[in-house]
């Protein structure tokens, strides 16, 4: 792999490192270098990611921080490495896959025992790019760090994103474009892909040696976990189920499609990871397909839940030889059965502005999500103007989105009824607090992707500032929050962007 030219120099980040990860050894990762890219400059930058690190706030003004970033230059106290990893992709078993141009630089100690990995993606080929250039282009990078941030603000769990730093080397995708190299943080970058790997090459000694370290970092709980028997790799499978079920019902109260849930894209802690053909909903289609990559429409939006139980399942499998007993295995997926409807259903609930569950409320959920998706209304626009009528009681801005007048208008005597007896104050807050005014909709990141190619990256600025706290008015920045023009429905995202 390439060294850097810069072998006796180093950025000094003024972390801590600790060794995490790559204790697991040699069988799970690869030691190698980033691939230097010239001339780097700052596309954008997370604060909050940076304090979260503990980098001190004038962290990026050293032309060395920013060289480090884009693979150019060392970082003190890092041995940077990728690691290999399988898995199946669009319901098929691909084999050997791994971090084809994401590379380790380590895990930063940021107090209390706690560790968060820091990946450079983009910095070069690896043993596992699999004759790819091992490069990340600029749109895709901006897309990867702009929803990162913009999850974490509406607080569904992600990996985050620190930075995207550009460069004038070209790439080449469908054509040439712009490299960039986006700097992802995380606790952990394990994907159920980890475990398959070695599973599926009866590795069982390095099986247990990965199960043992995750859950001793992440899940120590499993460990005292009496349910079932004492058997810690079954208690592990269900804590992950259960975390994935909470995830996934997060994901489709906010109208996000992942585009692209394969296996070695299904992270162990529960969170979102790798951005690819993502996409929140304009107008409401629950058969919705972001990525132009899925011709058979597996990744469609409500199939999303359902793909997950079956990922789940594959990890089950990998995990089966150390859980020893099949029964127990599927015991622990139950799981999931029951909490992502029990979780959407809050959710959904939290939407609503209701603090309560009562009887009924499962068709006044349904019913609604009907007449949304009988007209394609506007998904964000919609529970935005019904959390504004819960405030001030004009209910003609709702109204308006929809083609069905009457449907609309017999589901919001179900709804004035099921408000009769709950505060309508406290409903509104909550809804105010459980619907966003902004979400990354996918005209708006290209829009600050094409400003960006032209060296204007204040729409990426702008667009974090908005995403970072997306319940909040903005005012001043209304037209964010507007209808997407007819253009946006003619945007195609794929696997390779």
């Amino acid at each position: 792999m390439t060294l850097l030219a810069e072998d006796t120099e180093a950025a000094d980040l003024g972390l801590r490192w600790k060794p995490g990860f790559a204790t697991l050894g040699p069988a799970f990762l690869t030691e190698l270098r980033p691939t230097p890219l010239p001339d780097p400059y700052w596309v954008g930058r997370s604060e909050a990611v940076a304090r979260q690190l503990g980098l001190p706030p004038d962290w990026h003004a050293s032309q060395a921080t920013l060289a480090a970033l884009t693979g150019s230059l060392r970082i003190a106290g890092t041995r940077p490495f990728s690691t290999v990893y399988s898995g199946h992709q669009f319901g098929v078993w691909a084999g050997q896959l791994g971090d084809g141009r994401a590379i380790m630089i380590g895990e930063a100690d940021v107090g209390n025992d706690a560790g968060l990995e820091m990946q450079l993606k983009g910095a070069g080929r690896t043993p596992y790019s699999r004759g790819g250039d091992g490069r990340a282009v600029l749109r895709s990078s901006i897309r990867e760090f702009l929803c990162s941030e913009a999850m974490h603000g509406l607080g569904i769990p992600t990996t985050r994103a620190l930075c995207v730093t550009g460069s004038d080397a070209r790439v080449r995708r469908e054509e040439l474009e712009s490299a960039a190299v986006v700097t992802r943080v995380a606790p952990s970058f394990i994907r159920f892909g980890h475990f398959e790997h070695f599973a599926a090459n009866q590795r069982d000694d390095e099986l247990r040696a990965l199960a043992d370290y995750v859950i001793d970092r992440y899940y120590p709980a499993c460990r005292t976990d009496g349910r079932f028997g004492g058997n810690a790799y079954a208690a592990f499978l269900e804590a992950v189920s259960e975390r994935t079920a909470t995830l996934l019902a997060q994901w489709q109260a906010v109208g996000f499609c992942h585009g692209v849930m394969n296996t070695d894209n299904m992270s162990i802690l529960g969170l979102t990871i790798d951005y690819g053909p993502f996409q929140f909903l304009d107008g409401f289609d629950p058969r919705h397909i972001c990525n132009h990559s899925d011709t058979s429409g597996r990744y469609a939006f409500n199939q999303q839940p359902n793909v997950a139980y079956w990922n789940l399942f594959c990890l089950a499998q990998a995990l089966l030889p150390l859980i020893g007993d099949q029964d127990l295995a599927v015991s622990a997926l139950e799981s999931y059965k029951t909490v992502f409807p029990q979780e959407f259903e809050g959710r959904m609930r939290d939407k609503l502005g209701l603090a309560d569950a009562a009887e009924g409320d499962r068709p006044l959920v349904e019913g609604v999500l009907k007449l949304l998706a009988a007209g394609k209304v506007d998904y964000t626009i919609f529970w935005r103007r019904l959390s504004h009528y819960m405030a001030d009681g004009n209910a003609e801005p709702v109204r308006d989105l929809f083609p069905d007048r009457e449907g609309f208008d017999a589901w919001m005597l179900s709804f004035s009824e099921r408000h009769a007896t709950v505060d309508l104050g406290q409903a509104a807050d909550l809804m105010l607090r459980s619907n966003p005014k902004f979400v990354l909709r996918n005209h708006l990141g290209q829009q600050a992707i094409e400003a960006s190619q032209e060296k204007d990256h204040s729409g990426v600025a702008t667009l974090l500032a908005l995403l970072e706290t997306p319940f909040d008015e903005h005012p001043g920045h209304d037209a964010y929050a507007g209808f997407p023009p007819d253009w946006a429905s003619t945007i195609e995202i794929s696997c390779s962007s």
